[in-house]
């Protein structure tokens, strides 16, 4: 493993890849028509290298807990997460990056994710991906494997402007997304997290709104500064969860973010207004580490387009991500 050059004077400094200092240069940076599934998670390899478990989101833990759904969802949607009593959730929390020994304590392990499996009453269960970050680096997948694919070419010894240099250039989303990243949390449990991509909800009057997600810590958010990160080691986040859950459930109040007219519905890289309305779907509690986490983990898969009856995927970058999900998995088992 090495240390790559890939951004000057931003949040994100350095990124960490396993490739060979001369395999990046080969590596294609644009290219036309869409890219398949199996191209995006070749992207993800090519900047974080092929380590045999997440293409993206490597390290991470499971936790599990419930979901208490509140009056307000059954307002929006038919879905039965909505429907009844409390849920058994799967919930796992991750750094960013395709490497599994990403320090904690790195720039680059942000934004953060949490992922959600609801376990629903009929025995079939859905899936919520979310991260750290309200927003995506990029309008689509194929503006992210392109940028995947510069930050793989744009080494130390790429000659400048690097591939990264002119994507960044062209795209200053991306530039924003990777260079204005929260600082270190105090824990997983002290972030706020958000589902950039956007969901049809159709209620049982079949009106139809458009949603986005967040979750919010209900301790607020908590960050580090610069002189207690510095006496945090690399899996502080991690270490730190067993102790925190010992003294009480962690919990997160999940809201929809509803579309306002004119709010771009299909580029997650143009975060919605914030005077958006806001509706409450219940509360995630989290309550215990997984048991036997490690296996769990490896052997769990969240799809982002699972979604019941009642929730329409409305985003197309979700089909491609739903369809990249899979190839991921079956490369770590």
């Amino acid at each position: 493993m090495r240390l790559k050059q890939s951004i000057q004077g931003g949040g994100i400094a350095l990124l960490m890849a396993a490739t060979s200092p001369g395999s990046a240069g080969a590596v294609e940076t644009g290219g036309a028509g869409h890219a398949t599934p199996e191209q995006m998670v070749e992207a993800l390899h090519s900047a974080f290298g092929t380590h045999h478990v997440r293409a993206v989101h490597a390290k991470g833990i499971i936790l599990v807990g419930t979901f208490t759904p509140s009056d307000q969802g059954k307002t929006l949607s038919t879905a039965p997460l909505f429907a009844g009593p409390q849920l058994p959730v799967t919930v796992r929390f991750s750094d960013f990056t395709g490497i599994p020994n990403i320090p904690d304590t790195a720039a680059e392990a942000n934004p953060r994710g949490l992922a959600i499996k609801f376990r629903l009453p009929d025995g079939s269960d859905t899936d919520i991906v979310s991260h750290s970050f309200n927003g995506f680096p990029t309008a689509n997948a194929d503006e992210f494997r392109q940028l995947l694919l510069a930050l793989a070419a744009s080494g130390s010894a790429a000659a400048k402007p690097t591939p990264l240099d002119t994507f960044l250039g062209n795209h200053p989303i991306a530039k924003a997304f990777l260079t204005t990243q929260k600082p270190a949390p105090v824990s997983y449990a002290a972030l706020a997290y958000f589902g950039v991509n956007a969901f049809k909800y159709t209620n049982a009057a079949g009106k139809a709104a458009y949603v986005r997600y967040r979750f919010l810590p209900v301790g607020g958010e908590r960050f580090l500064g610069a002189e207690d990160l510095a006496r945090k080691g690399p899996n502080y986040l991690q270490e730190e969860m067993p102790a925190r859950l010992a003294a009480g459930p962690v919990r997160f109040d999940w809201y929809a973010q509803i579309a306002g007219i004119g709010n771009v519905i299909d580029n997650p890289s143009i975060a919605w207004p914030e005077s958006n309305a806001l509706v409450k779907l219940g509360t995630i509690s989290v309550e215990h580490m997984a048991p036997q986490s490690a296996d769990t983990d490896r052997a769990t898969l969240f799809i982002p387009s699972n979604v019941p009856a009642g929730i329409e995927t409305a985003d197309p970058m979700l089909d491609i991500r739903s369809a990249a999900y899979p190839i991921s998995f079956g490369e770590r088992q």
